[in-house]
C-alpha cells in the first residue's frame, strides 16, 4: 500500500486540510492518508491549544466520510513531546512488506526540517511530499533548506525528483490555492462570527456544542 502520513495540531481542522490532502492523495495514487493529530507540538510548547481528545474527535469528524481517509492517535496516545521521529519510526517498524510510506509536509516546515529531533534519520524511514501554494516561482524547492539537509540528496534530471542515497525521496506538489487558517477560525469564533463552509458541518457543530475557543472559556 501507499500510505501518507499527515500531521498536525488541527486546531481545528477544516477545508483546507482536508482539500489538501485530496490533492496529495490523488496526485501520488495513495492507499490511506492517515490523519495524525500531535499532542504536543514541538514548535508550539508553552501555548495553549484546544484538549488532544476535542482536536482528535474533530478529525474523526471531519474524515468519517471519506474511505481513504483516517485518524491515527499513535501521537496522542505517546506521552510527552510529539517529534516526527518517532512517529515515522512507529509506522516504518509496523508497515507491510511492499508498503511505502509518504510524508506529507508544507513547504515552509520543510525548510525548517534541519532544526528537527533527529531530523537525518528521518529520511531513510520515508518518502516525503512538500506541498506549497501557487505563487512560489523557486526552481530550487531545496534552497531554503540548511546545507546540512541538501548535501544528502541528488537530484534526478530524468524523473524530476529528488533521491537520498538510501532510495527514498522527495517530492514537491503545489496545491490549489485555499486560504483559510485554523487561527483565523479560532478568531472567528471568538468574535461570534461564522466559519460555515470553513470547516466540515459537523466540526462546527462539535465547536458550537463544547464551546470551543470562546473568550469565556479563555480558549486561544
Amino acid at each position: 500500500m501507499r500510505i501518507g502520513l499527515f500531521g498536525g495540531t488541527f486546531d481545528p481542522i477544516h477545508w483546507g486540510h482536508l482539500r489538501s490532502a485530496e490533492e496529495v492523495r490523488e496526485a501520488f495514487d495513495l492507499d490511506r492518508v492517515l490523519f495524525v493529530p500531535a499532542s504536543i507540538p514541538p514548535h508550539k510548547r508553552g501555548q495553549t491549544q484546544t484538549p488532544a481528545r476535542d482536536r482528535l474527535q474533530m478529525v474523526r469528524l471531519a474524515v468519517a466520510k471519506n474511505s481513504r481517509f483516517t485518524v491515527s492517535t499513535v501521537e496522542i496516545a505517546r506521552p510527552g513531546v510529539s517529534y516526527s521521529i518517532d512517529t515515522i519510526r512507529h509506522f516504518a517498524e509496523d508497515q507491510h512488506q511492499g508498503d511505502s510510506l509518504y510524508f506529507i509536509i508544507g513547504l515552509d516546515a520543510f525548510r525548517e526540517i534541519g532544526t528537527w529531533k533527529d531530523f537525518a534519520q528521518i529520511f531513510p524511514l520515508c518518502n516525503f511530499i512538500v506541498t506549497s501554494r501557487p505563487g512560489n516561482g523557486d526552481s530550487n524547492p531545496l534552497r531554503g533548506n540548511s546545507i546540512a539537509v541538501r548535501r544528502l540528496f541528488c537530484y534526478d534530471f530524468k524523473q524530476k525528483i529528488y533521491h537520498h542515497r538510501c532510495g527514498t525521496s522527495v517530492h514537491f506538489l503545489k496545491l490549489t490555492d485555499f486560504a483559510v487558517s485554523a487561527s483565523d477560525i479560532r478568531e472567528r469564533v471568538k468574535q461570534g462570527k461564522s466559519i460555515r463552509y470553513l470547516v466540515p458541518s459537523a466540526v462546527e457543530a462539535y465547536i458550537k456544542k463544547q464551546g470551543l475557543y470562546r473568550l469565556d472559556e479563555g480558549s486561544k
